[in-house]
């Protein structure tokens, strides 16, 4: 079952995840919410659409844009809806 960590501490873990682009897509609910941040960044993708970015806060310490997420993805991504992704140091085994 896929876990996502950073500093120690896990961010998320389901058995339900969906692969794209060798990123590991967890499904909302099995985020720890309370780890997340809002973050005014975006990033557009050609074929998923526009990401939308929190920041990672644990412990103190804070992670910034290291989750992403598409809220309204293209059709071609649409697996992806209310998913998370992570990078920037943050672990998935």
């Amino acid at each position: 079952m896929p876990v996502a960590s950073w500093n120690g501490h896990e961010i998320a873990r389901s058995d339900d995840t969906v692969v794209v682009e060798g990123n590991h897509y967890f499904p909302a609910d099995s985020i720890d919410a309370a780890l997340l941040e809002d973050s005014a960044t975006h990033s557009n993708c050609p074929w998923k659409g526009v990401a939308s970015y929190k920041t990672l806060v644990v412990d103190g310490k804070r992670n910034v844009d290291a989750v992403w997420y598409y809220p309204e993805p293209k059709s071609a991504a649409a697996e992806i809806k209310d998913r998370y992704a992570f990078w920037k140091g943050v672990v998935v085994a």
